[in-house]
């Protein structure tokens, strides 16, 4: 008996694999109940004590990818941070393969997409966290012209708006140079220019403050909440104070 929750959790393992491949190969229509269960060896019953209905079995399904593709990219930005590597570089990097992600998986795709799902799942804020971490790389070079959490919110929009656009239009038709544009645009968006100009400067260095800051430690854990209080002020004002010609 000691067992059965081991088995348990092999089962519900096997059918969300199952499930995540005949979504990736098959896409929406071809996960059914009954499909699911016959590739996965088991009962149809056994789906609905594990997971309720369909829509149970998808929402661990998005979980389960989402927490996978996650753990890669977290690696992939740790070792980016550890060896140096241009935060910039980077930054490109989990562009590029996210963007290659959504085309090659459109089913996957749509179901960590969907705006239900995405708000309460873990390994979705996980996700973002990555990208926040890049985003922070890029911060603390002195290089962001609006804060981070903008920054954050302009690449998530840009990279789920470009694949969809791309997954909306015929494969023949797409525009191989879409996502390379479109990162550009949002670089422009983000970025100064090195070294800043002046009208961006003060933005750039008020950024870049806020990224480094939590690492003084000879400040007190008040101090540094004060602190990242002014500076997110001082970003926030920024950000709203129109440029004159």
């Amino acid at each position: 008996m000691a067992d059965a929750p081991s088995r348990r959790d092999d089962t519900r393992a096997r059918i969300v694999d199952v499930a995540a491949r005949l979504l990736r190969e098959q896409g929406p229509a071809g996960v059914t109940t009954r499909g699911v269960a016959e590739a996965a060896g088991v009962q149809a019953p056994a789906i609905y004590r594990l997971f309720g209905d369909k829509d149970g079995l998808l929402d661990a399904v998005a979980e389960h990818v989402m927490a996978t593709q996650v753990s890669s990219k977290a690696a992939v930005v740790q070792a980016a941070s550890a060896d140096g590597v241009d935060p910039l570089d980077d930054l490109r990097v989990g562009w590029d393969a996210q963007i290659e992600f959504g085309v090659a998986n459109p089913g996957l795709f749509r179901l960590l997409s969907d705006p239900d799902r995405v708000v309460g799942s873990p390994a979705a804020q996980a996700g973002r966290q990555v990208l926040a971490a890049r985003v922070h790389r890029v911060a603390a070079t002195g290089r962001l012209k609006v804060s981070e959490q903008r920054a954050v919110d302009v690449v998530q929009a840009a990279g789920i708006g470009t694949i969809l656009t791309l997954l909306s239009t015929p494969v023949e038709q797409r525009d191989a140079g879409l996502a390379a544009s479109m990162y550009e645009a949002v670089l422009g968006q983000l970025l100064t220019d090195a070294p800043p100009p002046a009208e961006d400067g003060p933005m750039a260095i008020a950024v870049a403050f806020r990224a480094v800051a939590p690492g003084f430690d000879v400040l007190s854990e008040g101090e540094q909440r004060l602190l990242a209080e002014w500076l997110d002020r001082v970003v926030g004002a920024t950000a709203r104070t129109p440029s004159h010609p």
